[in-house]
């Protein structure tokens, strides 16, 4: 089983001004020393190949720097937010393959209907748009997908339907999702292998649901 160990560290320089220096003198800070700041202590975190991987947390808690880290781990990842979109052509003609192929994945995230695969992807709305690029990445069957700010453009019934299919794909063809999101209704659709929960202050819990029941 891979076992991944993250951590994440640096040191900060405080800008110096009058305000600083009084705020530092008023709490006892000592502002003119660099300040070493610990996003994430050390964590061991297990994924197998066809795992998904749920990172969730209060905003601001270093759920993007946990998927970052993760990632950079592990080989072939695609990132959704790096999948370019084709704008000077019709959908079904964003992806190289057959028309029943094509179809196949543009269901697969919801935008299965027939009008909409002749607009051309300028033309459509912030959630289509994201669920193209998704499309667009299930399409290459690649080894890890990693999402940032999973499906948090999309009404929250075309995300379970969503978190529903990305499961379903995973099983399939054992890849590897690592999905990072402050909202948890989409759980149950999702069925994460894995789940990290990311705190305050550079620590996290780790949960593997599967081994629970």
């Amino acid at each position: 089983m891979p076992t991944y160990t993250l951590e994440k560290t640096f040191e900060t320089a405080v800008c110096d001004s009058p305000n600083v220096r009084l705020l530092g003198e008023f709490f006892g800070l000592d502002t003119q020393r660099p300040r070493r700041v610990t996003v994430l202590e050390p964590k061991h975190i297990t994924v197998n190949p066809g795992d998904v991987v749920f990172i969730t947390g209060s905003s601001g808690g270093g759920k993007s720097v946990m998927l970052r880290l993760l990632s950079e781990r592990m080989e072939g990842a695609v990132h959704l937010d790096n999948v370019e979109l084709p704008d000077d052509r019709p959908l079904v003609d964003c992806m190289d393959g057959p028309l029943d192929e094509v179809t196949c994945w543009l269901s697969m995230v919801g935008l299965s209907d027939a009008a909409a695969m002749l607009h051309r992807p300028c033309e459509l709305s912030e959630g289509q748009r994201y669920r193209l690029r998704l499309a667009l990445a299930l399409a290459k069957k690649p080894k890890v997908i990693c999402i940032d700010e999973f499906c948090n453009s999309l009404d929250r019934v075309a995300a379970a339907m969503v978190a529903w299919s990305i499961r379903k794909f995973a099983d399939k063809y054992e890849t590897t999702f690592l999905v990072a999101s402050a909202h948890d209704d989409i759980l149950e659709d999702l069925s994460p292998d894995v789940i990290v929960i990311k705190h305050l202050g550079g620590t996290c819990d780790v949960v593997y649901p599967c081994k629970l029941e």
